[in-house]
């Protein structure tokens, strides 16, 4: 028997899960757990024999298409040519709202963060765009951002065909019902349940007494982290790759 599952591999699990029937994922520079998610579903759907997912990580000289970078990047998503994507926030609010900014009254934040680059571009063009934090507290998931980097929903007179579609945190999993414009807790992390998910999200959402515990990876699956998805992470995320657990 393997070591227990951590937090960071039923993260990049849950991940794979929430990539799945896409074609084409990027991934920003920054992001090895999704970049991770990404490559286990690849590895996966080469297992099963279904179509192969072409994975595009940023900076990255074997996983990535791009000869352009960025700027290739955003053409490939205005052409429909990009399904999913991640954004990350400082901040992330009930509606979806990302801010990348930082806190307080702009432009004379006490707290600055790297700034919004792109995501406000790619949020309204990618289908599927996967809110991640690994941070669950009431200071990231906020009732209101202080700055909207990106808007997670848009007047209806607005042509957008691109949105959230879920946020993953280190204890729980939302979809986002664009309908509405709101969060529905779908799951917590072992070790959480719905009360520790009230108590450390600033915003509303549906579905507040979730009783659902999020699925674990099987043997086969946590090996594949372990083994293939760590090292061909080593690539571009060598650090993380090597506090990873390793296979046996």
């Amino acid at each position: 028997m393997s070591e227990p599952c951590t937090s960071r591999e039923l993260m990049i699990y849950t991940i794979s899960r929430l990539l799945k029937g896409v074609r084409h994922v990027a991934v920003g520079q920054s992001s090895p757990m999704p970049a991770a998610g990404a490559m286990l579903l690849r590895a996966l759907n080469e297992r099963d024999g279904l179509e192969r997912l072409q994975v595009s990580i940023l900076g990255s000289v074997k996983h990535n298409s791009f000869t352009g970078g960025a700027e290739e990047l955003f053409d490939c998503a205005a052409q429909g040519r990009l399904d999913a994507f991640f954004l990350g926030g400082g901040q992330i609010d009930g509606q979806g709202n990302v801010n990348l900014v930082g806190t307080g009254d702009y432009p004379n934040n006490p707290v600055r963060w790297p700034g919004s680059f792109g995501s406000a571009y790619l949020y309204f063009l990618v289908p599927r765009v996967i809110l991640f934090r690994e941070e669950h507290s009431l200071r990231s998931l906020v009732e209101r951002v202080d700055f909207v980097s990106a808007p997670g929903v848009t007047d209806e007179t607005v042509y957008r065909r691109g949105g959230p579609h879920a946020l993953l945190t280190n204890a729980a999993l939302f979809s986002f019902e664009r309908e509405v414009g709101r969060f529905r807790l779908e799951s917590t992390h072992p070790g959480y349940d719905w009360r520790d998910i009230r108590g450390t999200t600033g915003f509303a959402y549906d579905n507040e007494q979730c009783a659902v515990t999020m699925p674990s990876p099987d043997e086969a699956t946590l090996a594949l982290i372990r083994g293939r998805i760590r090292e061909e992470l080593r690539e571009c995320y060598p650090q993380f790759a090597g506090n990873m657990p390793g296979p046996g």
